[in-house]
């Protein structure tokens, strides 16, 4: 069975992104920055307002600080304001306010050493910022989790799991993973308060080439990507009951991995595509081409794929960034995948194209049910992973869990 569980709305005509003066005055501007990797990323940031990771006010006077394709300035402004937020929470009393602090300190941080280079002397340090701020923000807040060392090849994977009130045990586990440049912490702002309002726990970790698994272990991404799902789900399992069901997340690149680990993995009992990802090596290829070419040599989105892909797989050439992501397909092994299954995306994704939804779900010969949304610019979610409208996926993703994984009733 193949559904839309939310239709998309007719496309907005029209495309123009600056202020355009009318009989009432100019209209306001939907693009936070001209550079579209800058403005990505400006959402990304503003996205976690609604998960207490963000504060509007203080992010836009952060921006307007900044020049579009100044990695330098967009580090020295989001850093200033991490800086300013571990000053509050250090100078309060108040162990909310303290928590939340931490938690927007956390996610400045983060945002600030994004667009630097792989081997920038300033990543090392704010790497450690954010880790360090997100673990006192939530001890501060007093926010249940097990933090978790996986052994994994010549390193570890990180995982944390956040329980759910009470009764979670009775509702699927959801298990999240990130994309290409995830992390850990990322993960909890992205669904974990979301899923706590709605009664379920989390588990969240991050695999090869991502998060400290890069950073601190040296492991780069590999295509099988159920050997490290499967190596979070057995020390997980190890030391945790089963629970009725388990429903696997993958975000952006994610949504690569996450399918790609349901083709293998029978304890997988659903999975979704957060957004979806059928062939990673046609983004690749896209991104390599305007490298290459004069005229697009300059595309700042492309060019940030470029440098992350390098460091991720552990290359240092664009054709070997290309002869890598070869192995990034999905068409091979969707088909052996049997479980529910929901697929989401963007009309506006600017690094993953839209028909790669039709083509995944094509594929999907032998899942049991799938479900699919795709998102338009009137909805808000048209961008990638549909950054700054968390709610829109929030409530796709959620009704389907409720009806395809139905609450157990709690033991007497």
């Amino acid at each position: 069975m193949i559904a839309n569980p939310k239709p998309t709305t007719t496309p907005q005509q029209d495309p123009v992104n600056v202020p355009t003066t009318g009989p009432l005055g100019a209209l306001g501007n939907r693009r936070l920055f001209a550079d579209p990797a800058y403005h990505f990323q400006a959402l990304r940031v503003l996205n976690e307002v609604a998960n207490d990771g963000a504060d509007v006010t203080e992010c836009l006077e952060t921006i307007g600080l900044i020049h579009g394709g100044d990695a330098g300035g967009w580090y020295d402004a989001w850093a200033a304001t991490a800086k300013r937020n571990v000053a509050r929470a250090e100078g309060t009393r108040d162990k909310v306010s303290k928590g939340l602090a931490y938690l927007r300190a956390h996610n400045y941080w983060r945002t600030a050493e994004f667009l630097l280079q792989p081997d920038d002397v300033r990543r090392p340090p704010a790497w450690t910022a954010q880790v360090d701020a997100f673990d006192r923000g939530l001890q501060a807040l007093g926010i249940a989790h097990e933090r978790t060392s996986v052994p994994y090849g010549k390193g570890a994977l990180r995982a944390s799991f956040y329980p759910g009130p009470a009764g979670w045990e009775t509702k699927p586990l959801i298990v999240f993973v990130g994309g290409q440049d995830s992390t850990l912490e990322e993960l909890y702002f992205e669904l974990v308060p979301a899923a706590h309002r709605r009664g379920y726990g989390v588990l969240t970790y991050e695999g090869p080439g991502q998060g400290a698994a890069l950073r601190e272990h040296g492991l780069f991404f590999t295509p099988e990507w159920e050997k490290p799902n499967a190596a979070v789900f057995d020390a997980y399992l190890g030391t945790h009951a089963k629970p009725p069901s388990i429903v696997l997340i993958g975000m952006s690149m994610g949504g690569y991995f996450a399918p790609r680990a349901a083709a293998f993995e029978p304890r997988i009992d659903g999975v979704v595509s957060f957004d979806v990802c059928y062939d990673f090596s046609e983004v690749v290829r896209r991104g390599v081409t305007l490298a290459r070419d004069p005229a697009t040599s300059d595309n700042s989105l492309a060019a940030g794929l470029n440098t992350n892909s390098k460091w991720t797989f552990g290359v240092q050439t664009l054709d070997e960034i290309i002869e890598r992501s070869s192995a990034y397909r999905l068409v091979d092994v969707a088909g052996r995948i049997s479980c529910d299954v929901l697929a989401l995306a963007g009309t506006e994704d600017e690094g993953i194209p839209v028909a790669q939804l039709t083509a995944y779900v094509a594929a999907l010969t032998g899942a049991r049910s799938v479900e699919k949304a795709i998102y338009d610019r009137a909805s808000g979610g048209a961008e990638h992973c549909q950054e700054g409208a968390s709610t829109l996926w929030h409530e796709t993703f959620f009704d389907w869990l409720l009806r395809r994984f139905p609450e157990l009733p709690s033991s007497p």
